[in-house]
């Protein structure tokens, strides 16, 4: 049984609990606000000023940066995959909700270059857990558009993860100069994945 004293310091457990919790989320606050705004190189001392933690407050929940990092990261890309998740199914038609997919993902990643960099890079244990999440999501609106023969049969999900990929490394490369030339290179290439083109697609590059 609990003692009288382990009782009486139960309140003060719960407390310190809630207080570490709370310094938590306010260092995962400004360290994705960071993010977003300035890039993946973070300085983990704008970040205690910003969360109103001392220094060791913060290496106590995350000891390197590379660990605050990865976690703003990954908070960023499950918050990225569950708006698509929630985006495609309010969307009757299938090839609107496939094209809504593409511009907000895009317009997602082209305000924040660093989710742009890690997704694209797949080197950030957050972009292999995020794209495990999208994966099914992609999967999905491509099955939805091809059951509606609206996109070619022969379209599969790596497909569209590599255009994915490769438009957003061109809003990456070009988009202080041509911010929305993304937007045009999108529309000619949902206009190729049209069920109406019957050509043979080249063969899928082999994984060896």
């Amino acid at each position: 049984m609990t003692s009288t004293a382990e009782q009486a310091l139960l309140p003060a457990t719960r407390v310190r609990r809630a207080d570490a919790e709370r310094n938590r989320a306010a260092i995962l606050d400004a360290s994705t606000a960071i993010i977003v705004e300035q890039g993946s190189l973070l300085d983990v001392r704008e970040v205690a000023r910003r969360s109103g933690v001392g220094m060791g407050t913060l290496y106590r929940h995350f000891p390197t940066k590379d660990e605050l990092r990865n976690a703003s990261l990954d908070r960023l890309f499950r918050a990225w995959v569950t708006r698509a998740r929630a985006d495609a199914s309010t969307i009757a038609d299938p090839m609107a909700a496939l094209e809504n997919f593409f511009e907000r993902t895009l317009e997602c990643r082209d305000r924040s270059r660093a989710l742009n960099t890690a997704y694209g890079a797949r080197t950030h244990a957050p972009a292999a857990k995020c794209e495990l999440l999208l994966d099914p999501v992609i999967d999905e609106l491509r099955t939805r558009a091809q059951d509606a023969h609206l996109v070619r049969p022969d379209v599969t999900v790596e497909d569209l993860k590599l255009l994915l990929t490769a438009l957003s490394q061109l809003a990456q490369t070009i988009g202080d100069t041509h911010p929305d030339a993304w937007r045009r290179v999108l529309r000619i290439s949902l206009d190729g994945l049209s069920s109406e083109h019957t050509g043979a697609l080249p063969a899928r590059p082999s994984n060896g």
